[in-house]
């Protein structure tokens, strides 16, 4: 196929996409009043979630076989160009000091690399073949899962990525803001999120863009609340690294256990900071050193610690 050729099977590709739709209603919307835009604009977001509440079964599924997959020691991966990459990036940048997980265990790919965080990298989200290579360079296998993310579900770095993982045997999840996508289709879980037109033509870091970050949230949080990374809705794996999480560190203990601000200090300096062995500490009734060792017994997991230090 030639470059023209190319080009017009892409043009007309595009035409078919509910992101790409143009809103004849808004043509005008450079004329209105800005709070009248922002109305809009504001409208328009209110939209994403219900968008995403359709799609919650796909979500729990995917959550479920990715937590599976992570037990067993695999990693997560994202994979995306442009806005999409840059999602999946973040994502895995929070997930370390939120969670306490190793850097390597949730991983964000962008095409063209890091460089493309902060501008556009010519070419590299045409290619799959580049997928592949950032995916071999990690050495994904079974354990792992790979999530492919694409606002147009067409982008060849994310299908790329998702046609790679599976024939390595890994998870995958593709998700798009686009029904009947070629993504979808290549993933074994596909989260297709129809958010409709952009309020400005194609620009997909707006609605869709939303959309993904949501479901990125839900694929993290709730993994990481199957992993034990949580207590109830406490977030007892918490890194302490600056003050304010330090801080927080100690609020979080309070919260669990009621204990006096002296004992909380105790507990803590007892467990070299560590929120969940405090916490072990102050309920199970048990030293530094057996409240280490009950939580790897239990795989991390603090309910089930808590009951082995009670039988």
């Amino acid at each position: 196929m030639t470059s023209t050729a190319a080009f017009a099977a892409l043009r007309a590709q595009l035409a078919t996409l509910t992101t790409e739709a143009f809103r004849a209603d808004l043509a005008d919307i450079d004329r209105l009043p800005t709070r009248t835009i922002a109305k809009i604009m504001n409208a328009e977001d209110a939209t994403v979630a219900a968008a995403v509440a359709e799609r919650l079964p796909e979500i729990a599924a995917a959550v479920d076989a990715t937590a599976d997959r992570m037990a067993r020691g695999g990693r997560l991966v994202y994979a995306g160009a442009g806005t999409a990459g840059r999602l999946g990036v973040l994502d895995a940048s929070e997930c370390p000091p939120t969670f306490n997980t190793d850097p390597g265990r949730v991983v964000g790919l962008i095409a063209g690399g890091p460089e493309a965080l902060v501008r556009a990298v010519e070419g590299a989200e045409d290619s799959e073949e580049l997928a592949a290579a950032d995916l071999a360079a990690l050495g994904v296998g079974p354990d792992d899962t790979v999530v492919g993310v694409s606002a147009s579900g067409r982008t060849p770095y994310a299908v790329g990525a998702v046609r790679h993982a599976r024939a390595a045997g890994a998870l995958t999840i593709g998700l798009s803001c686009n029904a009947g996508s070629a993504l979808g289709e290549a993933a074994e879980h596909a989260i297709e999120v129809v958010v409709g037109p952009e309020l400005l033509t194609g620009s997909t870091r707006l609605k869709a863009g939303t959309a993904q970050k949501l479901v990125l949230n839900m694929l993290s949080t709730i993994t990481m609340i199957r992993l034990g990374k949580t207590y109830g809705n406490l977030m007892v794996d918490v890194r302490a690294s600056n003050e304010k999480l330090r801080a927080r560190s100690r609020r979080i203990v309070a919260h669990a256990t009621g204990a006096a601000d002296g004992e909380i200090e105790a507990a803590l300096a007892e467990t070299g900071g560590e929120v969940k062995n405090a916490i072990l500490v102050l309920l199970g009734d048990v030293d530094g050193p057996t409240a280490a060792r009950l939580l790897a017994e239990s795989h991390g997991h603090l309910r089930a610690a808590l009951r082995a230090a009670a039988g």
